[in-house]
């Protein structure tokens, strides 16, 4: 028997969705700056009329230029979406001056963006008494939607790495949430969220959602697993991006 699952509890259980995908051609119709380190761009057009994002976790590339006369592939979580409305909504993490942050920081109403995607879901559910979410600002926009659509009562917690207090985003919930806030130098230190982390209890049927740099993720998963002996199948960890490699993720499932 594991530590924080006592015997006979059902697992929970990840369900995956495929999508046929192909390319959709979108215009800006807003750009916010939310906050210093995340900009949120609201995009429309014909082509979302049959746009699917099952789960909060699911990705779309973007294409934009490289910069070079080439053409530059990201991923990027739909942090809202509404088809009725042709509607999609994208935040990026203003944290590296890559070229999909570059294209976001300079654009504006009228402009045009071609996205591909998502090519699946993967719908997390079972006996979860609790949610964990962790991660720093560039999970935000995954942390987000995942609170925002959960159902009233839900207890959920968000322990989130922001550069500072003005980075720190109010999340609308009918969910029974608590925000927890770091503030780090350094997005590839794990320390400021570890020690957050330590002080956050884990009773049986918590699912954690881990997402950050690869190097804190790893860190984190280790402490999570080894020294608080959480089971592996109640967390769900992804480097969204690795310190000193451009386009470059970690998975640890």
């Amino acid at each position: 028997m594991t530590a924080n699952r006592p015997a006979g509890t059902a697992l929970p259980s990840i369900e995956r969705r495929r999508f046929d995908t192909r390319r959709r051609q979108l215009t800006v119709t807003a750009c916010d700056r939310i906050t210093p380190a995340m900009l949120r761009l609201t995009l429309e057009g014909p082509d979302l009329a049959d746009f699917q994002s099952l789960s909060p976790g699911d990705h779309i590339k973007v294409f934009v230029p490289d910069g070079a006369g080439g053409t530059a592939m990201r991923d990027y979580t739909p942090r809202r979406y509404d088809t009725g409305a042709r509607r999609l909504v994208l935040d990026f993490a203003l944290h590296e001056a890559g070229p999909a942050t570059v294209w976001a920081m300079n654009a504006r109403p009228g402009d045009l963006l071609e996205i591909g995607g998502p090519r699946g879901s993967q719908i997390i559910s079972g006996p979860i008494a609790q949610w964990l979410l962790i991660g720093d600002e560039t999970a935000l926009p995954s942390i987000g939607r995942r609170i925002e659509e959960m159902a009233a009562g839900v207890p959920v917690t968000s322990l989130v790495a922001v550069p500072g207090p003005q980075d720190e985003q109010r999340i609308e919930t009918a969910a029974r949430h608590r925000a927890v806030w770091v503030h780090r130098t350094d997005p590839a230190d794990a320390a400021p969220l570890l020690a957050a982390l330590r002080d956050i209890a884990l009773p049986p049927g918590t699912f954690v959602w881990l997402a950050a740099e690869g190097g804190v993720v790893r860190q984190l998963r280790a402490h999570l697993l080894e020294e608080r002996g959480h089971p592996k199948e109640w967390l769900r960890a992804s480097g969204y991006w690795v310190q000193g490699q451009a386009d470059a993720t970690e998975k640890f499932d």
